[in-house]
């Protein structure tokens, strides 16, 4: 069992909350029950380790089945080993070190999708986190990161997703107009969220055709190069007093939108 929270190896975990360590190491954590539960139904070859209290592992008897079923001996470790390498203040007893597999834009439009969400320069990691679960509750065939957007191995965006991180394909690292560009090869609208766009009742229709949502920075939004690229801008509605939407709430509302609109139309 792993007690001592200042060894080497434990520090050396530990440091993937940082970017940089990330990068070097092509590793990323994965924290909780939850998290752990859909990386080992979903991603299980992505696993390197898991560390884990004996209390926890008690307690989670579906983890301990699944991780005897992948073939995964746990490391054990005490309540403050785990404590020192999770990025959260109460991390549940249970933390796994995963490989980083992001899907190539290439491969992304290649398959032909229908429904895509590309996030350029979103830089909150809660917002890129809830993005990533809305398009894969709304069946969004991949997320296109582009830009410096955020991390998708961040810790806070990781634990966003829910697991959705392990659901939904994405890619990292990208250049918008080669996004939009592989989006137009493969017959897929491309439709910015711009407050400043056109009336998005006007053009629900449109919807039901493959579409590449774009969304910008939560501060500045889209810049007008960003929007020169794109087939059409749209804007959600205020019915209300709200000055605005979140970008992740206004995402959501946009993506679950379109997937009505393709699905009523099949």
């Amino acid at each position: 069992m792993l007690e001592n929270p200042r060894s080497p190896r434990v520090r050396a975990v530990a440091k993937l909350s940082k970017r940089s360590a990330r990068q070097d190491s092509g590793l990323f954590l994965v924290e909780g029950p939850q998290a752990t539960r859909e990386v080992l139904a979903y991603r299980p070859e992505s696993i390197v380790e898991v560390f884990v209290t004996p209390t926890a592992l008690e307690r989670h008897t579906d983890i301990r089945d699944a991780l005897v079923d992948v073939g995964i001996e746990p490391e054990f470790a005490t309540e403050p080993v785990v404590e020192a390498i999770a990025d959260t203040v109460t991390p549940q007893g249970i933390v796994a070190v995963a490989r980083q597999s992001p899907t190539s834009m290439r491969d992304i439009f290649a398959a032909g999708p229908r429904l895509v969400a590309i996030c350029e320069e979103v830089r909150d990691p809660g917002n890129l986190g809830t993005i990533i679960r809305a398009a894969d509750a709304a069946g969004a065939d991949a997320v296109v990161l582009t830009g410096n957007t955020v991390d998708p191995y961040n810790p806070k965006v990781v634990r966003a997703t829910t697991g959705s991180l392990f659901h939904v394909p994405v890619s990292v690292g990208g250049d918008l107009a080669d996004a939009v560009d592989r989006a137009h090869a493969a017959g897929i609208r491309v439709v910015a969220a711009d407050v400043d766009g056109q009336d998005f009742l006007a053009h629900r229709a449109a919807l039901a055709e493959p579409t590449a949502w774009l969304f910008g920075n939560e501060a500045r939004g889209l810049d007008e190069a960003a929007l020169a690229l794109v087939d059409l801008s749209l804007r959600l509605p205020i019915y209300g007093a709200a000055e605005s939407l979140n970008l992740a709430t206004a995402a959501s509302v946009c993506l679950y939108e379109t997937a009505f609109a393709q699905r009523a139309a099949v």
